[in-house]
């Protein structure tokens, strides 16, 4: 069985970590913590592996291309 884990919970890894990431670097840490068969879901998404959760955090301009950040403030996290 596939354990499925919040997205949410990416972005508290991002954001407690001194780790500067990449796209890739960001995609091994997430396998490394939480196991290749995970997938992940969002409010809107379901069943996503690490790699389709960052596009989906880049698409909706919560996550940057650049240095692989969180944007912060309103629109830009869950609120439950």
């Amino acid at each position: 069985m596939t354990t499925q884990i919040h997205g949410s919970a990416i972005r508290q890894m991002v954001n407690e970590s001194t780790e500067t990431f990449s796209r890739d670097s960001l995609v091994a840490a997430i396998i490394e913590r939480f196991g290749e068969e995970t997938h992940f879901h969002s409010c809107a998404a379901k069943n996503m592996t690490a790699d389709e959760l960052i596009s989906f955090f880049e698409d909706n301009g919560k996550l940057s291309r650049e240095d692989y950040t969180f944007a912060e403030g309103p629109g830009h996290e869950c609120n439950h």
